[in-house]
């Protein structure tokens, strides 16, 4: 008998059929008219499970911190429930009285559910605080740059600038060019963190026909085929220059809106001194962009009056900022808005997020739907930038800088990671899996046999949505999740599995507050429909499995205008930021004194680029998107993912110029290098994107031979571990060079979907007669 219950996920709300054991069928949402195909993904959840707990035989044997450089090369052995949990509370305690909470990293990506309650960082985020605090990060890898620049320049975080943006209403009525640095690839405006809705972005810009596009990057088909769009194929990690050319001949021109500028803004005759050459003696002029970015001169000058003469959007993608100094992008794109004196007008203006979140656009922001308290770190606990966490395994007693914070890395005992995959979105994986070696234990929950757990000392088995209930945010509605499946083996939910440690570690009830997890579910529903008078009783919301929200009108209709009340009157609705305008110079900025991130938005040389000495030896731009079949590296392993593989490995686009330059053909294996690693992928042909770069996306499960090489195409071997800068410390991983060859002979076979080897536990002695 075929049953059917409704999720939803980070790309999107659907509904999934199962015979008890696996999953048959997976069919959007009735509410979604444009499903993402990375659904069909969630038939592959009952596959390459962790079925037990299950521990690395070394460590089992001999403790904390033997022989850790056997991480992801040993044998597991299996242990019950009850001896994993008595050996993992042990281990927090023993850590914890010996050097301190802040010995303790507790890691997580909050991508592991759009569950509100399951959701995995909450979960160990509030676990850790009532044990008395850990190591925390802050950001996210995806933007982690704009996160950090943009309270500093429009004196609002950045998810709040994301949830006032102007409406794809607005856009489609009002807005006559829309200038996209990055991509608005539809396959990433379908995903959502924290749970997608419906998807409407493609029948908004079916709306915008009188729209014209500007599409600058490396790659054409980031737009929709359907869309009228010019690509402007520009050098990677080039855009300030592009931008600040841009400001400059709109000055020049006589076209910029000083009184805009004076009005509305802070710090302009600094940064406009610094476009005209005054502070520096270069003019960042056409000319001078053309040598660095690649575009024409020109083209830049036309560009630039075509805009001044248009309503005109100016959208900046996450990629842009993924860069080293990866705060200017953002910085010089709100002052190329400004200059055009367009802000806060219908259509016009600075947006964030666009083709890259589901929900921007929306003219609204989402519901909150209630969570489980998470209470407050302890102010003595360090905190890092996310994507610092191999410096910090590696670099304990040195110092760090943090936007404005001056701290220094704790000595790292055990890491405690739960609802992510480092071993897929950091960079430098070979460095990382040197610093991994450092800790003494390293404990993870993971329902599959991925690079993560492979590489763990204790693997818990963890279930995923699809094995539990909960609650899940859908943007306009809120959706009944209901369990599909069992737990697959002996797996647990990350609460009971939490709920377990805490009464081995004596605050159990503080923790559960005498509820299970079901009990917690009907809890937070019951707080929210005390909230929402249109919300039913649980048991009706259960039976029926969604709720539409009342308050809130389909994605896109409402009106909103980003900064259209500051516009109006900025005397009466000031930003946050000390000047309550627009900075376009920041003291506070200035006052921390960065080398590597100056007061005002600037053009800062990486540390690689196309067009310098650096491509001489890798004469190929690495670009590491999104992929178009999974969400980051989840569910790698199913067969919407695995289908697009070529020769086994993760696809990797080239120039038909630059494969025949060095004697490749379509389908041929790949091997891309560079002095921090090497990978091996499939070539695809393509002149869909510009020559010079080479196409190769995140979330191939990380495969290395013993070289360190990935067999299976992993891109962040090749990317650097490096900080934006002192400010926001986030990933540079669009910054990378690479060269690439034809893999003459055999390639090695790829080993990323083998599970573990499994040993017997080693017997016990007797003791001498």
């Amino acid at each position: 008998m075929t049953e059917t219950t409704s999720t939803v996920t980070h790309w999107g709300p659907f509904l999934v059929d199962s015979d008890g054991a696996t999953v048959t069928g997976v069919r959007g949402h009735p509410s979604d008219p444009d499903p993402s195909p990375i659904g069909q993904a969630l038939t592959a959840v009952t596959e390459l499970r962790v079925a037990q707990p299950s521990i690395r035989r070394s460590w089992l044997e001999g403790g904390p911190g033997t022989a850790t450089g056997l991480r992801g090369r040993e044998p597991f052995v299996v242990v019950d429930w009850d001896e994993a949990l008595d050996i993992v509370a042990a281990e927090l305690a023993r850590v914890k009285g010996t050097h301190g909470n802040q010995a303790i990293y507790g890691g997580s990506y909050g991508w592991g559910s759009a569950g509100r309650f399951h959701q995995p960082s909450n979960q160990i985020y509030r676990f850790l605080r009532q044990y008395g605090g850990y190591t925390d990060a802050r950001g996210t890898y995806s933007a982690s740059a704009a996160e950090n620049i943009v309270p500093h320049v429009l004196g609002m975080g950045y998810n709040t600038a994301v949830g006032q943006q102007t409406a794809w209403s607005v856009i489609a009525e009002h807005t006559e060019l829309f200038v996209g640095f990055g991509s608005l690839r539809l396959s990433n405006a379908q995903v959502t963190f924290g749970g997608s809705g419906p998807h409407h972005t493609r029948e908004w810009l079916h709306k915008c026909g009188h729209v014209r596009f500007v599409s600058i990057g490396p790659l054409a088909d980031d737009e929709a085929d359907f869309v009228d769009s010019r690509w402007l194929p520009i050098r990677p990690g080039t855009d300030v220059a592009l931008m600040a050319a841009l400001i400059h001949t709109l000055v020049i021109d006589g076209a910029a809106d000083e009184a805009f500028l004076t009005s509305h803004c802070h710090g302009w005759g600094r940064l406009r001194d610094y476009l005209l050459g005054r502070s520096d003696g270069q003019a960042k002029n056409a000319a001078w962009a053309a040598s660095i970015t690649g575009v024409d001169a020109t083209t830049i000058v036309e560009l630039a009056r075509q805009m001044a003469s248009k309503r005109t959007m100016i959208s900046v993608s996450l990629s842009i900022q993924r860069t080293d100094h990866g705060e200017q992008p953002y910085w010089m794109a709100v002052a190329l808005a400004a200059a055009l004196g367009q802000i806060g007008l219908p259509g016009g203006g600075i947006a964030f997020g666009f083709g890259a979140n589901g929900n921007t656009g929306a003219g609204q922001v989402r519901k909150r739907i209630p969570g489980p308290s998470v209470p407050l770190q302890p102010a003595e606990m360090p905190v890092i930038s996310v994507s610092r966490v191999t410096e910090l395994l590696e670099g304990p007693g040195r110092t760090y800088h943090f936007n404005g914070m001056t701290g220094t890395f704790p000595d790292i005992k055990l890491v405690y990671w739960i609802g992510g995959n480092p071993f897929h979105h950091h960079q430098d994986l070979n460095r990382l899996g040197r610093a991994w070696q450092r800790p003494e234990t390293i404990v993870v929950h993971e329902p599959f046999w991925n690079p993560m757990a492979k590489r763990a000392d204790i693997v818990l088995p963890a279930t995923t949505p699809l094995e539990r209930n909960d609650l899940g945010g859908a943007e306009t509605l809120l959706i009944a999740m209901q369990a599909t499946l069992p737990p697959q083996g002996q797996a647990r939910n990350d609460y009971d599995i939490f709920r377990g440690l805490a009464e081995r570690l004596g605050f159990g009830e503080r923790h559960s507050e005498g509820r299970t997890a079901d009990e917690w579910i009907r809890h937070l529903y019951e707080r929210f429909e005390q909230d929402n008078d249109y919300a039913p009783p649980f048991d009706r919301f259960w039976r029926d499995g969604v709720v539409a929200h009342a308050d809130m009108a389909p994605m896109g209709h409402n009106p909103q205008v980003f900064l259209s009340e500051f516009r109006a009157d900025p005397a009466a609705n000031p930003l946050g930021t000390p000047s309550g305008l627009i900075e376009l110079y920041s003291e506070v900025i200035a006052a921390f004194d960065y080398d590597d991130c100056p007061p005002h938005p600037t053009w800062l040389e990486p540390y690689e680029r196309l067009g310098t000495d650096a491509a001489e030896r890798h004469p190929l731009h690495l670009v590491s998107n999104q992929p178009r079949t999974r969400l980051h590296s989840q569910y790698d392993h199913a067969t919407i993912s695995r289908e697009t593989k070529v020769a086994g490995r993760e696809p990797a686009r080239l120039h038909p110029a630059d494969a025949a330059a060095r004697d490749i053909a379509d389908g041929d294996v790949i091997r891309i290098f560079n002095d921090r690693g090497a990978c091996l992928a499939g070539a695809v042909l393509s002149d869909a994107l510009m020559r010079g770069v080479v196409q190769l996306s995140t979330g191939a499960w990380y495969d290395p031979d013993e070289t360190g090489m990935c067999k299976h195409g992993n891109p962040n071997v090749l990317t650097r571990d490096k900080g934006t800068s002192k400010l926001a410390q986030g990933p540079s991983a669009h910054t990378c060079l690479v060269q690439v060859e034809r893999f003459d002979g055999e390639p090695p076979p790829v080993t990323a979907f083998d599970p573990p080897t499994f040993a017997e536990r080693a017997p016990v002695a007797a003791p001498d007669p």
